[in-house]
């Protein structure tokens, strides 16, 4: 449990892949074809995806997140020495799906309870967003979701995360930011959010900008930490 509370917050603003979603839910469901390989080939997608979100970005050539993400796999299947384009089909596919976490959907029906506006804000398409949020029953329980396809960069640049501030209509400050990735929810402080890190696996602190203001070890304990105005 956290011994800190957040105050003054209007909204709570989620990350979606890894924080809402399990990415590795994508694998998991082809466990049939890919074996004891599924838990490297998920470690190696996941990676490579981050990091063309931010080569990308760096290079000031953006690909929108369905193709960074093939592309990624891509790379994975063939460090695998995996060659298989129905596997790589339905990983797509697959993807497209993923499972909310368990604790997801009760966290926010007990944050909407009690009053706060709620938003994604993701790397993610507009229609891949579209696609995992209608599959996880999530459309009647947030007031926005944000693609970076709006600012036409990847996190961690700063006009992703001013996306949630022009949309929701509310100061940096009285955002808590959620994520379960410790470079985004530095980048969100450092942007002057209050940023939660929902730090699932125990992931030790970055060496970046920003901190911090609360650091979960799930997103059930989040309810209990955020105050309104």
């Amino acid at each position: 449990m956290t011994d800190r509370t957040l105050h003054g917050i209007g909204a709570c603003v989620f990350d979606a892949y890894g924080t809402l979603f399990d990415v590795n839910s994508a694998t998991s469901s082809c466990l049939s074809e890919l074996g004891d390989t599924a838990e490297l080939l998920n470690r190696i997608w996941r990676e490579k995806q981050l990091q063309y979100t931010w080569l990308r970005a760096a290079q000031g050539k953006h690909a929108d997140f369905l193709q960074v993400t093939g592309d990624a796999l891509d790379f994975s299947l063939d460090v695998l020495g995996i060659s298989n384009s129905g596997l790589r089909r339905r990983l797509i596919e697959a993807y497209l799906t993923l499972h909310a976490f368990p604790d997801v959907t009760p966290v926010l029906d007990r944050l909407k309870a009690a009053g706060f506006r709620l938003a994604i804000l993701s790397n993610g398409t507009p229609k891949m967003l579209a696609s995992a949020v209608s599959s996880a029953g999530l459309a009647g329980k947030l007031d926005a979701v944000l693609s970076v396809e709006e600012a036409g960069v990847f996190k961690p640049h700063p006009l992703v995360y001013r996306l949630a501030v022009d949309r929701l209509g509310v100061a940096p400050g009285s955002i808590a930011f959620v994520s379960s990735n410790g470079w985004d929810v530095y980048a969100a402080s450092a942007f002057g959010m209050q940023a939660v890190w929902c730090n699932r696996t125990g992931q030790k602190p970055e060496r970046l900008p920003g901190k911090p203001d609360l650091v979960l070890r799930s997103l059930s304990e989040l309810p209990d930490a955020v105050s309104g105005a």
